[in-house]
């Protein structure tokens, strides 16, 4: 092996997009407008969700979570992303590299338990809804908070964690548009078999765990729903939980493709598609998929709205 085989690379190049140097600018605009919209829809949810007490209730502070994370994993990959557009070098270095990807592990594996956390929710409030106050209380929504963001540190710290025991001695190229491990594997020159290991063993078990939370949550819900005699009450219900569950698909699913099926270890540029599925698409549509389809916080940001803006008449109107 020669002297350039044995150094080791402390600093990467992301690769990804630089195939189509004609389209920089056009895909420069449409992600730079993308992280735009996730950063007000997501933030402004969060916030609206703060500002109006009638939204102090366990789903729609598990919603405001969700929003919180989904702007934590795009604020975590777009702004190096959109830098590289126009960079020269498109260099990060190893630790910029482990930090993004912790803090895009940390945003995605709280995602997974939020999601079923909110299930659970539904369950109670369609399932049981006499206990709903009792086993939704103030202090259990905040201990399952706490232990959704202790999982998503845990999880993210042990992939972080075993990067140190990989070295980077064959190209510094990384085919992606940000830091994944599945491409860094790619470039390790010691095997990354233990760590591929660890992301199917961690993966699998936090996938099947959270989706048999929700499986079993909308099986409940939809046996109580067909029992319902009312045609309103199931119509209620269903729309209630119809927007969760579309998320629910979308989310699992790319992270289905991505991280867990066998063949995706090798995939090369078909991961580039997926990934922008997951870490761009999805946390803009989530604050849409919720809002648009739900009537009481379509109400309430019109009530803030008419509220500012009569407040902001009469502040012009006075002398």
């Amino acid at each position: 092996m020669n002297e350039d085989n044995h150094s080791l690379t402390t600093e990467f190049i992301l690769t990804g997009f630089m195939d189509h140097p004609d389209l920089k600018p056009l895909l420069f605009m449409v992600f730079f407008i993308v992280y735009l919209v996730t950063m007000v829809g997501n933030l402004g949810l969060v916030a609206l969700i703060i500002m109006e007490h009638r939204l102090h209730t366990p789903m729609y502070i598990f919603l405001g979570n969700l929003a919180l994370m989904d702007s934590c994993c795009s604020s975590a990959i777009t702004p190096k992303m959109l830098e590289n557009f126009f960079s020269k070098d498109r260099i990060i270095s190893l630790s910029e590299c482990m930090a993004q990807f912790y803090f895009f592990c940390f945003a995605e594996t709280a995602d997974c338990f939020l999601l079923a956390v909110m299930a659970y929710d539904r369950y109670v409030a369609i399932c049981c809804p006499l206990q709903y106050h009792t086993k939704m209380s103030k202090q259990v929504c905040i201990w399952m908070i706490i232990g959704v963001y202790i999982a998503g540190n845990l999880h993210s710290m042990i992939h972080v964690g075993l990067l140190f025991r990989l070295t980077f001695c064959r190209s510094h190229q990384i085919n992606h548009f940000f830091c994944d491990i599945i491409p860094l594997y790619r470039l390790s020159c010691v095997d990354p078999y233990i760590n591929e290991m660890m992301v199917v063993i961690f993966g699998e078990s936090i996938q099947i765990f959270t989706v048999s939370i929700v499986l079993i949550s909308y099986l409940c819900i939809l046996f109580t729903i067909f029992k319902m005699k009312s045609r309103e009450g199931r119509r209620k219900a269903l729309s209630t939980c119809a927007s969760h569950f579309f998320s629910i698909i979308i989310f699992y699913g790319s992270l289905l493709f991505m991280y867990i099926l066998p063949h995706s270890v090798n995939k090369g540029e078909k991961d580039i598609p997926i990934a922008i599925f997951y870490t761009l698409i999805i946390p803009l549509l989530n604050p849409f998929i919720y809002s648009l389809r739900n009537k009481e916080v379509m109400n309430t940001l019109t009530r803030i709205i008419k509220r500012k803006s009569h407040n902001l008449t009469e502040t012009i109107s006075s002398p």
